[in-house]
């Protein structure tokens, strides 16, 4: 099957009519984005769109020969004027399966949300799934012994769990490509973008791209290991989860333990546990090592710097005496060997560390000693990684790729 995106944005398009925001202005030339809409082999129109014709002729794709229109979410406002010559658009029931005269099967995929996803099968055989907007598929028991889809089209930025869900029933493979369509200004466009579709194992495209379904593309690099910087409330670890909300099953490690009677930091804790997804499960331990060595899904490691704090209690790092006897050398095996396992871990790892070396110099000796291992700790770590990001005010600069 030949797919051409006539559009990608939202039904309002980008840049959103009247919206003042950064990403709508910047939102203009090659990274402007009508409505999505997908023609499918000449023949076949996934959403009716305002301008779908003149979209098609400046994709060098003619609307003449299209046999069918379907419709995925409901349209507010006017009805969407129909081009000459195009048949009515419709919307098949969910569960049902319509034959299209091209030779095309599309069989409606019901959704946890108001709109209609479609699963479409190619004369060649080649399997698509297009989602509507912010909408996930309602059930994936029927996908129980059937190949992965070739392609989806879905809003990747908006519904990561959705895909980790496809994932997790097998629905979404190492081979499938991935999409993202119905895109919004919540993600910044340019590099934010393709940053965070390529963290999904997704990709963006511009309007008017043609696509072959089940045509052969390397599948997404994306890195084993990962460190994310950033100061406090810098969005470091907002960053780092985003890394993985994609992933069916994810071990969230938590090396902050619990303090008793500190309100506050209960609060801080039950805050992130919040955010996370709900497959995700949470360890709190400083035993990295083991974790790091085991098989199993990726880990996210939160963080480094309370991590150190464990290690240089057990050194007894803080004391002076102590540290000038056997507490160096004892933290330095320590760090030694969570370097090394970093290096020879197998399974994908997000790490989180604060960057502390732009602040006040502490005024206490043991200040400067924390704040003086923590950077030798990161930059061990970020030179096992093979992707490094530091965050400021939530904006990520890629250190190393």
């Amino acid at each position: 099957m030949e797919l051409t995106l006539l559009g990608t944005g939202t039904p309002e398009g980008l840049p959103r009519p009247g919206c003042p925001c950064a990403a709508c202005a910047v939102s203009v030339g090659s990274r402007a984005r009508a409505a999505t809409a997908v023609l499918v082999d000449g023949a076949l129109l996934l959403d009716l769109t305002p301008g779908a014709v003149l979209a098609g002729a400046r994709a060098g794709h003619s609307l003449a020969g299209v046999r069918q229109v379907l419709l995925t979410h409901p349209h507010d406002g006017p009805a969407v004027e129909l081009p000459p010559g195009l048949p009515a658009a419709g919307r098949v029931p969910d569960g049902r399966e319509l034959a299209v005269i091209s030779g095309h099967r599309v069989r409606a995929v019901p959704m946890d949300a108001p709109g209609t996803g479609y699963e479409v099968t190619g004369p060649d055989g080649a399997r698509l799934l297009y989602l509507p907007p912010g909408g996930a598929p309602a059930g994936l028991a029927d996908q129980a012994g059937r190949r992965p889809y070739d392609m989806v089209l879905m809003d990747v930025p908006g519904r990561p769990e959705a895909l980790a869900r496809l994932r997790a029933s097998g629905a979404v493979g190492p081979a499938t490509d991935v999409i993202a369509v119905h895109l919004d200004h919540d993600t910044p466009p340019g590099r934010e973008l393709e940053r965070r579709c390529a963290a999904a194992g997704a990709r963006a495209v511009p309007d008017g791209t043609t696509v072959i379904v089940g045509e052969f593309r390397a599948a997404a690099d994306l890195p084993r290991r990962t460190l994310v910087l950033g100061g406090a409330r810098s969005g470091k670890s907002v960053e780092a989860e985003r890394r993985l909300e994609s992933f069916p099953e994810v071990v969230y490690v938590a090396t902050s333990g619990t303090r008793d009677g500190d309100s506050e930091w209960a609060q801080r804790v039950g805050l992130h546990r919040e955010r996370r997804p709900g497959g995700w499960r949470t360890v709190e331990t400083c035993e990295l090592v083991p974790l790091l060595a085991a098989d199993g899904p990726p880990l996210l490691i939160d963080c480094l710097a309370l991590w150190l704090t464990d290690a240089m209690d057990r050194a007894g790092a803080w004391d002076d005496a102590v540290w000038a006897g056997s507490g160096q050398q004892q933290l330095a095996g320590r760090t030694a060997e969570l370097v090394a396992a970093v290096r020879a871990t197998r399974r994908p790892v997000v790490l989180v560390s604060n960057e502390v070396g732009s602040g006040v110099v502490p005024a206490t000796a043991a200040g400067r000693r924390f704040r003086d291992e923590l950077g030798r700790l990161n930059a061990a770590v970020a030179g096992e990684c093979e992707h490094v990001l530091l965050v400021v005010a939530g904006l990520v600069s890629v250190l190393k790729e």
